[in-house]
């Protein structure tokens, strides 16, 4: 196996815990669908999430999708004028067969503006 990195982004309707939660928990969902990975195959992730972003963790929401013993981080984006509002990124490290090619990276809602190459 080889590690590799996931990204992915989505964008949160607002700034509510819920929100945040949900839409997180879609991203995370839809990054271990796409690689076919199980918990014990990630190695960590890292959560970001813009400056108008601060009502919960996103990591959160991965610790309630069973990722209980992978280390996780979350910190905030750097404020540049006119980025997209509301968004969560993730970069996971995990292990997989998949060649670097065929990694899915994950961009949903309004965040596939970000990569609109890696958006499916």
């Amino acid at each position: 196996m080889t590690v590799r990195a996931i990204r992915g982004a989505t964008q949160v309707e607002a700034d509510t815990r819920d929100h945040i939660l949900e839409a997180t928990t879609e991203l995370v969902v839809e990054v271990m669908k796409r690689n076919e990975l199980e918990p014990d195959d990630v190695i960590s992730v890292l959560f970001t999430a813009t400056p108008d972003l601060s009502a919960a963790f996103p990591a959160l929401a991965a610790r309630r999708l069973g990722l209980d013993e992978v280390p996780l981080l979350c910190a905030s984006e750097i404020d540049v004028p006119g980025a997209l509002p509301r968004v969560v990124r993730l970069m996971a490290h995990a292990h997989t067969d998949l060649p670097a090619a065929e990694v899915g990276h994950v961009y949903l809602r309004g965040a596939a503006v970000l990569r609109p190459d890696l958006a499916r």
